[in-house]
């Protein structure tokens, strides 16, 4: 849960003994007020609609990483972020990105847009037929929003946007699912809505084209987003820069004149540096689907040089995250959503979408400054082995 801002500095308790895990959850205690209840574990019966031919439990690991200082438009105060990684490194990373930022004022976060999509598509025998289709698509968006959002007690059609290809019309049905993930949400609106549509014009579809990227990495999601779309940015000060994260401008600039060029000849999409390692770890804490990494981890990672310091930035365009439904009501998820404050609210999905952002950033940060001042393989090396 947020807490308020604090002038003093916050260092979570380390060690690898069970005395050390047991001084970090009193330590969490102390600054959330929160007990963490490692042995919370679901009945079988609970487990209708997450998996099938269950045969028990694998335990991850889980670390906590903060404080992390938020100024966003749902995010507001210090969280302390909960993490399920095999890696060893990145929760110690992960909380210096956090510790420097919130030296230099914290992270501003801005969320800038929710839309989830199905993309079903419609074939035709000639382009003339297409044409009519489409018009008549706009025509009666008002009707097809109806019968859509009968299925669902709180998601949204905002809009269709539809792509003719050759004989056949996309339309991407683009709906704010509120605090859900929504996949099997817009799935059913979309089926039911071109139930609808093939009744009235006796044309028939595909209910899914493959257009809206749905877990696949792809250029239209990097453009256009699936999800939430959210920015993030904060300003090191050289001195900052120098003493914890141990690098110069120049540094940072040299990196930046390679990196980029590299990674773009290389053909990724986007460019960062592993945005997929901090949205892993939070996803698997939290009860999201996994499998979204593929598409969520598109992002660009980017740094300005100012009078003072460094600013950066980090843009996700297409996280695919909820707070209701599927693994969020498993007792462990559930927990570590209370502990970030987002098992509640009518925005909890967007602030949650704003923390994963955040952290993503904390977690860029200190990697490109270990690979800009030579000490990436010394930290797996003591860390990671």
């Amino acid at each position: 849960m947020a807490v308020k801002k604090s002038k003093n500095n916050i260092i979570i308790p380390n060690g690898y003994k069970s005395t050390d895990t047991n001084r970090r959850l009193k330590w969490l205690k102390e600054k959330t007020g929160m007990a963490i209840d490692g042995t919370l574990e679901n009945k079988p019966e609970d487990l209708r609609g997450i998996i099938e031919n269950h045969i028990g439990f694998m335990k991850i690991p889980m670390a906590i990483a903060g404080p992390l200082l938020i100024d966003g438009n749902y995010a507001k105060g210090e969280f302390f972020v909960p993490l399920c990684t095999l890696e060893g490194t990145l929760a110690v990373s992960m909380m210096r990105g956090m510790m420097v930022a919130k030296r230099c004022g914290g992270f501003h976060v801005s969320h800038i847009k929710q839309e989830l999509s199905r993309a079903p598509v419609f074939i035709f025998d000639d382009l003339a037929s297409a044409s009519k289709f489409m018009k008549w698509v706009d025509r009666h968006f008002k009707s097809i929003k109806k019968i859509a959002e009968s299925t669902t007690n709180y998601g949204k059609l905002i809009r269709i946007d539809q792509y003719p290809i050759q004989n056949y019309v996309v339309l991407d049905m683009i709906m704010d699912t509120g605090n859900a993930a929504g996949q099997n949400m817009v799935t059913l609106a979309a089926k039911t809505a071109c139930d609808f549509i093939k009744a009235k014009t006796n044309n028939d579809f595909i209910l899914e084209s493959g257009f809206n990227s749905d877990k696949k990495a792809s250029a239209r999601n990097m453009i256009l987003g699936r999800g939430h779309s959210v920015i993030a940015e904060t300003t090191i000060t050289n001195s900052a820069l120098r003493r914890i994260l141990g690098i110069k401008i120049s540094d940072v600039e040299k990196f930046q004149q390679v990196g980029p060029t590299v990674t773009r000849m290389a053909g990724t999409e986007g460019c960062h540096l592993h945005v997929s390692n901090a949205l892993t770890a939070i996803y698997l804490s939290t009860g999201q689907d996994t499998a979204c990494v593929a598409e969520n981890s598109l992002g660009h990672y980017q740094t300005e040089p100012v009078n003072h310091g460094m600013k950066f930035r980090l843009t996700l365009p297409s996280i695919t995250v909820g707070t209701v439904g599927g693994g969020t009501r498993l007792l462990q998820q559930n927990q570590n959503l209370k502990l970030l404050g987002c098992n509640t609210g009518k925005y909890a999905s967007r602030k949650l979408a704003e923390i994963i952002c955040a952290s993503s950033l904390a977690l860029e940060i200190s990697l490109m400054s270990a690979i800009a001042s030579g000490t990436f393989a010394k930290a797996h090396m003591i860390y990671g082995r």
